[in-house]
């Protein structure tokens, strides 16, 4: 496999913290999303390279095989075992190719070309041909952010994605929330020697298109009634994301009154037909540009209240 430097890959240096991983990584994933580059064959590649860049660099023990062991990052527990393996075995008499300080790796970066192996290392896993046994890996685990509208995660629904060069449908629970993760297995990279295939983790950053604001599975939106209706009470036509409700506005509503629909808010993730509730915050619309009829009409109501 040839060496991917993952921090070049990402535009950072070594000593990178993880909220630089982080951006870094956010921005080159939207850049060249598939979706925003489709049938390119290159930036699909790059885009699977960013994910597997931020994969190993995002998780601090990842990242700390991988700065010691370059590309075979994964194989990284076994060598160290291998190692010990093998220092036990010099300690009872066998002999140590390593030499006094027990490395195989000479105390620099494995870069992980098959020909750095020693002949240890090629018989138990498998990397110069032969007939030793060879371990079986699994693949590498892949991350990926997916990108949708509030109004589209309010009901469950199929989607299709295209994720490092592959069509991926799936169904898209309602209730999803910003940030959340889901795991898709068998979607990660190939495996080794006939390994199992690693997983893909999706995480989920939802636009707000709509006139609410979400906190939980609770809406809020604010309600603009004007002042004769606050005064004298009607109804009020409101919105809400399953359709139009029927208000009755009651007489002499202040500004700021707020009022409750149960079970018009979000739909609970994963709790079909469960929803929270919506908030409406009534606001009054001061009339303007009053003719000379109204303000008399005004000031006869001001010296009757007085």
């Amino acid at each position: 496999m040839d060496y991917i430097d993952y921090y070049k890959v990402l535009g950072i240096n070594k000593n990178a913290t993880a909220d630089e991983i982080k951006k870094a990584y956010r921005k080159l994933a939207r850049q060249h999303h598939p979706d925003l580059n489709p049938n390119n064959a290159q930036t699909e590649k790059l885009f699977q390279q960013i994910n597997e860049a931020n994969e190993v660099l995002s998780d601090p023990e990842k990242r700390k095989k991988y700065d010691q062991y370059g590309n075979d990052w994964k194989h990284a527990d076994q060598f160290e075992e291998a190692r010990k393996q093998q220092q036990t075995s010099g300690r009872n008499g066998g002999g140590n190719p390593f030499g006094a300080g027990g490395n195989p790796f000479g105390g620099g970066s494995f870069t992980g070309d098959d020909g750095d192996f020693s002949d240890f290392f090629s018989s138990m896993f498998g990397n110069r041909g032969g007939g030793g046994r060879q371990a079986k890996f699994r693949g590498q685990d892949f991350r990926a952010s997916v990108q949708l509208n509030l109004s589209e995660v309010y009901e469950t629904h199929k989607k299709t994605f295209t994720i490092n060069g592959k069509n991926i449908r799936i169904t898209v629970p309602a209730g999803i929330e910003n940030g959340q993760e889901i795991k898709i297995a068998g979607y990660g990279g190939p495996g080794s020697n006939g390994g199992p295939n690693g997983d893909l983790y999706l995480s989920f950053e939802i636009k707000n298109d709509t006139s609410f604001i979400r906190k939980g599975n609770d809406l809020y939106k604010d309600v603009t009634i004007n002042l004769y209706k606050a005064v004298l009470g009607g109804e009020e036509m409101i919105d809400t994301l399953s359709g139009k409700v029927k208000m009755k506005i009651t007489p002499e509503t202040q500004n700021g009154t707020k009022v409750r629909l149960k079970g018009k808010g979000f739909p609970v993730y994963k709790k079909e037909g469960s929803f929270g509730d919506l908030y409406l915050s009534y606001h009054i619309d001061i009339p303007t540009q009053l003719t000379t009829k109204e303000k008399e009409l005004f000031e006869q109501l001001a010296k009757e209240r007085s």
